[in-house]
């Protein structure tokens, strides 16, 4: 008989699903600052860019902590964020309301990266694992301030500007 699942199998497969995640947010952010108008959106994401290589380091970190292989799950979530994105891009680039298209996207990713590292970090400390919470919490705090970031973004400009047109 199979091995009930449990907690540990859990958060295996949540980490495969914020891996590929993460690995598809990387191919994403370059064509987001190419698109954007602004240049502090535009070194906004270039810098969550960086930001994302290191999220990927430290997932590749828990794996090995866990003994398993790096890989990723088809994250069906994150892709319909990205494709929402890539549609505000075709229909508003150009116009003044790309940036702030442009912020609600990177937004909705942002949080759905908080939602799920929270849950993950959350479930490392129940099962012991405190260097992989660590290293969690860290991506956590930056992913929110990253949030931070866009919102101060589309309040100093970006949704005057796309109120404006």
């Amino acid at each position: 008989m199979a091995k009930e699942k449990n907690l540990e199998d859990l958060f295996h497969d949540t980490l495969k699903d914020i891996y590929y995640a993460e690995r598809k947010i990387l191919k994403t952010l370059p064509k987001m600052a190419r698109a954007a108008s602004s240049s502090e959106l535009k070194s906004a994401f270039e810098k969550h860019k960086d930001e994302t290589e290191v999220h990927v380091e430290r997932l590749q970190q828990i794996f090995e902590l866990m003994g398993k292989r790096a890989q990723g799950k088809t994250c069906d979530a994150i892709e319909g964020i990205i494709s929402e994105g890539e549609d505000i891009i075709d229909t508003f680039k150009g116009s003044p309301a790309i940036d702030a298209g442009l912020i609600s996207s990177a937004q909705a990713v942002e949080h759905y990266e908080m939602t799920r590292y929270g849950t993950l970090k959350r479930w490392a400390e129940v099962l012991g694992m405190s260097d992989a919470a660590k290293l969690l919490g860290q991506t956590l705090a930056e992913e929110s301030k990253t949030d931070e970031a866009l919102t101060a973004l589309a309040d100093a400009s970006a949704n005057e500007i796309a109120k404006a047109a």
